[in-house]
């Protein structure tokens, strides 16, 4: 342990200042805002850069508690990852971050406080949550502050924070989170999350093996509200015209829209399952489509089972199902209501089966893959 520390501080270094204090992209200055503590492993140096002369959500983050060092290139991609997934509720809301996906999130119900809206988001895996980043879309209050203090976070970063809660997060005499993060963003809602919002300072940039370059826009959706949840329909030569005839409830639809907007933040294959405002389980990363609906299903046995029935859930899932199977694992599993764009040639026989399994399903405008 003592010669890879001395190896990666000799690295890390070696190739300080390597990182000009200003850089253009697609013709806009950006300024560094620090050099960070590595990129995405120890060995990787890395810099943190701002649009110049624009009001940065993350990039003018205050540090209103630092740990025992700074930022890392991973801590700002959860941190980022995890206000993309709040920024969309206008109740209260919490997502934490691991790894650049969400182990667990969760949206207020009626009468919920906004330490109930946490707990439920880290009880969807709390193994996963060790040493997480956490957002908020709301101020923290002093009861949430403390009990994040009772597990290992790596960072918090919301709005705002009651002094209360600052206070808490400060003690000198914390042992379990005492180098936590304390983060304050900017206004939220200046995020895009529609198609039609204004992406201008928000193209995204991926750089290849060679160092070429792919821009695209911001991944956003057309879904706004639950008026815009479309009841599954295809064209069949065999079948003719076919319409999903499961009825969901209210509820259920809102548990759609919430697991659709946490999907877009999950790396693809991925599905999100969600029961009253809260993910039970997310199965990310798969090469398959049923892969990570089986994924999912696991991780709710493996960690969630015995704390909440997953009888009546909704899922959300980021691409087309090929072929029924992805459904009939959910329906055995007790999902009954589910989200998913079209596209596939067998489009059909997906929304029979899923009658037949009494599962509501609700075809999205759009898919919502994610490669990050």
């Amino acid at each position: 342990m003592a010669d890879e520390k001395l190896n990666r501080n000799t690295y890390l270094s070696k190739n300080a200042g390597d990182f000009p204090s200003e850089i253009t992209l697609m013709g806009k200055k950006l300024v560094k805002v620090d050099d960070l503590r590595y990129g995405t492993n120890p060995h990787q140096t890395a810099a943190f850069y701002k649009l110049d002369g624009v009001d940065n959500v993350i990039g003018d983050m205050k540090v209103l508690k630092d740990g025992k060092s700074g930022l890392s290139q991973t801590n700002l991609e959860d941190i980022s990852f995890s206000l993309n997934i709040v920024k969309f509720f206008d109740k209260p809301a919490c997502a934490c971050m691991k790894h650049v996906n969400p182990c667990g999130a969760a949206v207020a119900r009626q009468g919920d406080t906004l330490l109930d809206v946490y707990i439920r988001a880290r009880e969807c895996d709390p193994r996963a949550h060790f040493g997480s980043v956490i957002a908020f879309n709301v101020k923290v209050d002093a009861k949430t502050a403390a009990e994040i203090m009772t597990t290992f976070v790596e960072c918090v970063v919301a709005p705002a924070y009651e002094e209360e809660a600052l206070a808490i997060f400060r003690n000198p005499e914390a042992k379990l989170n005492k180098h936590i993060r304390i983060l304050q963003c900017g206004d939220i809602a200046k995020l895009p999350r529609y198609v039609g919002d204004d992406i201008s300072n928000s193209r995204t940039i991926k750089v290849l093996a060679d160092g070429s370059v792919v821009v695209a826009d911001p991944l956003m959706t057309h879904i706004r509200s639950v008026a815009d949840l479309t009841p599954a329909t295809a064209d069949s030569k065999v079948h003719g015209k076919v319409s999903s005839t499961v009825v969901a409830s209210d509820a259920q639809k809102e548990d759609l829209l919430t697991a659709w907007y946490i999907n877009i933040s999950v790396r693809s294959n991925g599905v999100v399952i969600v029961k009253n405002g809260g993910t039970l389980s997310v199965g990310t990363g798969e090469q398959d489509r049923v892969g990570a609906v089986e994924q999912a299903i696991e991780k709710f046995r493996q960690k969630y089972e015995g704390k909440e029935s997953i009888d009546g859930a909704v899922m959300a899932s980021d691409g087309f199902f090929p072929f029924p199977d992805g459904v009939e694992v959910a329906a055995k599993a007790g999902v009954t209501a589910i989200i998913a764009p079209a596209g596939s040639l067998k489009d059909a026989d997906v929304i029979l089966r899923a009658n037949e399994l009494g599962v509501a399903l609700f075809h999205a405008p759009e898919r919502v893959f994610s490669h990050h």
